[in-house]
């Protein structure tokens, strides 16, 4: 396998693992359980988990009014966005 094929396979778990654990996250918060951290939500975006997390907020639901997510994981997705443009274009 390529460095390249390895980033996008990573870049595919990492974004379902991301949309998944706001999915779970959403589900607890409506069933009053315990709570998935939002430092944990916030990370999963800027290790490559941005694109998951932002349709999980947005198809979800979920997080949308709070402005550290509403800042943060579109950072992270615009971030990522940058940097593989760079990475492919070289």
């Amino acid at each position: 396998m390529t460095i390249f094929q390895i980033l996008i396979v990573y870049l595919v778990i990492i974004n379902i693992v991301a949309f998944v654990t706001y999915a779970v996250d959403k589900y607890k918060a409506k069933h009053h359980l315990w709570r998935v951290p939002e430092a944990t939500l916030i990370l999963l975006a800027f290790v490559g988990g941005a694109l998951g997390a932002f349709l999980g907020m947005e198809i979800l639901r979920h997080k949308t009014q709070h402005w550290k997510f509403k800042i943060l994981v579109p950072l992270a997705l615009v971030l990522w966005i940058i940097g593989l443009c760079y990475f492919f274009a070289m």
